[in-house]
């Protein structure tokens, strides 16, 4: 579906339709089905957002979608109803994310691994603190978003899933109990994360970092610490007086800008085009390093390529455990074409003939 092909005149239209036939008639009229994720409000009343969007299509573009002609599925039809101004909003909140979670594991461990009631005060605290969190949309919001109940019935999602409960946890999921398992493995390093996002929305300088590229491109990377904190991370290392000033201190001391990992030179290889680039990466995760003045020693001068490498997994390797690895690659391979490459003598030299010893 091409954007941009109802006009909001239809969408009125749809609406008027929608009201005369009542919802249940309508949406059995055009095959669609109840929406689950985002609602269109006109008026004080709610409509089905894809069905809306589709049957609008009939009368700009001759005929009606069917639900499966959505390109972008619900969020697309979402999106287009807002672009045309009306305002949409979400049938159900979003999951959990993992810095969400860390700030309720946090509240759990605190309070003896024990799951907390909506009246306690710690949650009706931690309730409104998630509400600040610029981690989900507004539109993908609605009026129970992270409220009291649903942060209590987070930490005994938690609670129940750590080792030593004997009963029968509720219904977390997966990432409730990677995260309970990280602080058990490290809850220092856990705890001071919880601490650096908190006060990060304290004084608002996590308001202010954009998504990375990592978030852009979905899961394919790894921050134990959350997203909000590698939103600082990257700020940091994308510091431009930093990288200058890192690569002035490689450039005095007689050194190349080579990738720390993999020794690929951009000048080498593409010129001009290429000389003075290379990105920077600041070796610690923020939880680890703490919120010290950044030095010299603490950035790494690496290649594109092995930064992300770098950041895909947890933990992060180090520019040289990097660099480790990808010799041990390397020797493996050359080991192995080395045996392939080695002459292999003919079958019946090889194997013995157990009937020479018979008649020698």
């Amino acid at each position: 579906m091409r954007r941009g092909v109802i006009t909001r005149e239809s969408v009125l239209k749809v609406l008027a339709e929608h009201d005369e036939l009542g919802r249940d008639s309508f949406l059995v009229k055009y095959g669609f089905g109840e929406a689950r994720s985002y609602v269109l409000v006109h008026d004080g009343q709610e409509y089905d957002s894809k069905a809306v969007a589709g049957v609008a299509h009939k009368w700009d573009q001759g005929r009606a979608l069917r639900p499966d002609e959505f390109s972008g599925g619900k969020d697309h039809a979402a999106a287009w109803l807002k672009r045309l101004g009306f305002q949409v909003k979400a049938v159900k909140n979003p999951d959990w994310a993992r810095d969400e979670i860390i700030l309720a594991c946090q509240l759990v461990m605190e309070n003896g691994w024990k799951g907390l009631d909506a009246g306690d005060a710690r949650v009706v605290e931690l309730s409104a603190l998630l509400q600040l969190l610029p981690i989900h949309a507004e539109a993908d919001r609605n009026e129970k978003f992270r409220n009291p109940n649903g942060v209590a019935r987070k930490t005994f999602d938690i609670a129940t899933r750590h080792p030593e409960y004997q009963g029968k946890p509720t219904n977390g999921g997966a990432l409730d109990v990677a995260v309970l398992h990280e602080f058990l493995a490290r809850p220092l390093e856990m705890t001071e994360a919880a601490r650096l996002i908190r006060q990060g929305i304290a004084t608002g300088d996590l308001q202010s970092f954009v998504p990375t590229e990592e978030e852009e491109f979905g899961d394919d990377f790894s921050a134990p610490e959350g997203r909000l904190l590698m939103r600082w991370h990257r700020a940091r290392e994308r510091d431009r007086g930093l990288r200058k000033k890192k690569i002035a201190s490689v450039l005095q001391r007689g050194g190349q800008l080579a990738c720390e990992a993999c020794g690929f030179d951009f000048e080498k290889v593409y010129g001009d085009r290429g000389a003075g680039y290379i990105e920077c990466h600041h070796v610690l995760p923020l939880h680890v390093a703490g919120e010290s003045r950044t030095k010299l020693s603490d950035l790494a001068l690496i290649c594109a390529n092995c930064h992300r490498m770098i950041h895909r997994q947890a933990p992060w390797p180090t520019p040289e455990e990097l660099r480790a690895s990808i010799e041990q690659k390397h020797a493996n391979d050359r080991r192995a074409a080395a045996a392939l490459s080695r002459p292999r003598r003919p079958a019946d030299e090889q194997m013995p003939n157990p009937r020479a010893d018979i008649h020698s």
